[in-house]
Order: structure tokens, then sequence, then C-alpha cells
């Protein structure tokens, strides 16, 4: 990948073919791997092919915390390896699906990154390009809601040309102050 340096320095065509190619050979590296994946903030879901007719006791299906492996019993294993990042084993599963597929679910400890690949030792993908689905506010816990509408009220604010929640609350912090000492004189202070 070229550095954000390197980036300011092309034209805007130059960036755009440079990031055409750069998304043709990221697509080609994980068309190669022996399975597809797709995430959400808050799991990985993976897909592996297997031959017709396979069941689930003909696999050998590994879940652990960092280590995911997957292989036809008495065969070499179709995926093996170190995980990118942490999961919770209680919570992921797997299952054979029409006899040719195997379904992996892993659900992410930490449910604010994006995973670059599954495995460490296979290619990786550009997280910067990452487009989330649109979700609703009422999708999100307490404490999140609360930012995420914070921050599209100051946005509102700003875009007005009205001062924003925490400059609303320091006014009002002020104006208890000034009530609270009448014998002090504010007519040229400034808010900061």
């Amino acid at each position: 990948m070229a550095s954000e340096e390197d980036s300011d320095m092309l034209s805007k065509e130059e960036r755009d073919q440079r990031d055409k190619e750069e998304r043709e050979r990221e697509r080609a590296e994980q068309a190669a791997l022996p399975y597809k994946w797709t995430q959400e903030l808050g799991e990985v879901d993976i897909t592996v092919p297997v031959p017709k007719g396979t069941r689930g006791k003909d696999l050998t299906v590994v879940i652990e915390k960092t280590k995911l492996s997957v292989a036809l019993k008495g065969q070499e294993p179709i995926l093996s390896g170190e995980l990118c990042k942490e999961i919770k084993v209680g919570d992921s599963t797997w299952t054979v699906q029409d006899q040719q597929v195997v379904l992996i679910h892993l659900e992410k400890i930490n449910q604010q990154t994006w995973w670059e690949n599954v495995l460490t030792h296979h290619p990786k993908i550009d997280t910067r390009k990452i487009e989330p689905a649109n979700s609703k506010l009422s999708d999100l816990d307490g404490e999140t809601r609360g930012m995420v509408e914070k921050m599209m009220f100051d946005n509102q604010q700003k875009q007005m040309g009205k001062p924003t929640s925490d400059e609303l609350k320091k006014m009002e912090a002020l104006k208890k102050f000034q009530a609270a000492h009448p014998e002090l004189d504010f007519t040229n202070a400034k808010i900061s």
C-alpha cells in the first residue's frame, strides 16, 4: 500500500487508478483463498466449500479464542491458523449447509474493529475502504446511541452556526455561576 504522503503527490486520476488497481489485487487475493468471508463490526461469517455429501461427522472443526481450523477427517486442513483478532468461543458456531458448505460464524471480542483478514497468514484487505451497512439508531446500545445522537446534534448546530452541546453546557454553567455570584462583573466575559 502506498503511503498517504505518496498519495498527496498524485493527481486525482492517478489516485483513482492506483485505488482501482489495489481493489483488483485485493479481490484476486481474496478470491484465491479456500473460503469466502464477510464481516460486520461484531461478527465474521465464513463459508468453506467442501465435497458434496459432506456431513458434520466427516469434519474436524476447531474454533478457539485465537485459532481456527477446518479439515476433512484424515486430510490436511482446508484452512488452519491464527485468527487476526480474538473471538468469543461460546458465541461462535459452525454448521454444514446442503452437505457442501461449512458455515462458520465468529463473534468478535472487540466489536468496534474491522478485521484485515481472517487468518494472520492470509492476505489483508484495506479496512479503510469498508462501507458499513446503514444501521438504525434503535439497533445501537444506549451509550453508543447517545454518542451518535450527540454527534448528529452537534453537526446540525455547526451547520446552522449555533453552539454545540458542549458549548451550550458551558454557557449554562456560566449563567448558573453568574446567578450565584451577582457581585462579579461578567460584561466582557468570553466562553472558550
